[in-house]
């Protein structure tokens, strides 16, 4: 599984009193990039954190490793939400993209990508230290009970995004 992660949206989310401003900035970047890396350590996933740098970017995309995570800095005139959609177009039903951005949302539906909000993933994050035991108790609660009959089926939209729920 393959996560592209929108990271100023996620950032913002993440992190309700990050104010915006360069040093803030960057220390948020840090904080982020540290909880997304223990999440990583506790269920093993490649994870793509897209950031803008299209208002005071580099004139190339800037790409970078850091913890285990790949940081892709969008270039200069190009947003965020360009960079996700040419990583959801080149994998495909194999990526998970977690953003609350409603037009990428959209986008990765129709490449039969998993969406998942950023409030869903923040919470996910939250629950990466429960136990076995607590987090299946967790993904029941949110599954619901079980459809049965033609009429109760899950559509495919709502299939893929259980199946990358279970998974994270």
């Amino acid at each position: 599984m393959h996560l592209i992660i929108d990271g100023y949206n996620l950032l913002h989310i993440t992190l309700p009193l990050f104010q915006g401003a360069s040093a803030d900035l960057q220390q948020g970047r840090e904080q982020l990039i540290e909880q997304l890396s223990s999440y990583r350590q506790k269920k093993p996933c490649d994870l793509t954190v897209v950031f803008d740098g299209w208002r005071g970017g580099w004139a190339t995309e800037k790409r970078q490793r850091k913890r285990g995570i790949d940081l892709i800095f969008s270039k200069l005139g190009e947003t965020a939400d360009e960079v996700i959609k040419r990583l959801v177009k080149e994998r495909g039903s194999g990526a998970v993209v977690v953003t609350s951005d409603r037009d990428i949302s959209k986008y990765a539906q129709r490449m039969s990508a998993a969406v998942i909000s950023s409030e869903q993933f923040r919470e996910r994050i939250e629950h990466s230290s429960l136990q076995a035991e607590g987090q299946e108790a967790f993904e029941e609660e949110e599954t619901g009970s079980s459809k049965k009959g033609p009429s109760r089926r899950l559509s495919k939209k709502e299939k893929r995004l259980r199946a990358a729920l279970k998974k994270l």
